[in-house]
């Protein structure tokens, strides 16, 4: 479903943060954004792919331009704000009450009430060069999300 969206223009939205601001796509325009999309604050599967991309995140920055990540879910601002301190995440973490974001995203559900877990690399521009569904791999998709930055930098596709 999601993967219909490689080569497209990224969605804008507009998404309150656990910091309370409402933060936009299009705000991260000029630079490289690891968009994922994860089910819930606090469950394990999550909990390992958010701490998989906290464990990366200064590679991520270190990266020539640096690229931001940013973390997607159904959970409200609260939740976020206690589940960012609780691990620590040095990115934002938005609140898709509506799915609103999530459904533009093509992101699932399973069972028709359970969020799949999907991350997307997208360039400068808003393009969309990678997606991967990481429902029960949350410790591949960051290496692969990583594996893609290296090919697509060194000119490959």
């Amino acid at each position: 479903m999601s993967k219909q969206l490689l080569g497209q223009q990224a969605p804008d939205f507009s998404l309150t943060s656990s910091s309370g601001e409402v933060v936009k796509l299009s705000d991260f325009d000029g630079i490289w954004k690891v968009l994922f999309f994860y089910a819930k604050d606090g469950s394990p599967t999550c909990k390992r792919g958010c701490l998989n991309f906290k464990e990366q995140y200064e590679l991520f920055q270190s990266l020539t331009p640096p690229v931001e990540i940013i973390g997607i879910s159904e959970d409200s601002v609260e939740d976020h704000k206690r589940f960012k301190e609780e691990l620590g995440l040095p990115f934002p973490l938005l609140s898709d009450p509506e799915r609103e974001v999530s459904d533009a995203y093509g992101v699932p559900l399973f069972l028709g009430r359970f969020p799949g877990k999907s991350s997307f690399l997208i360039d400068p521009d808003r393009k969309i060069h990678y997606c991967y569904d990481w429902l029960f791999r949350p410790r591949r998709h960051v290496a692969k999300i990583l594996d893609t930055l290296s090919r697509l930098s060194s000119g490959g596709k």
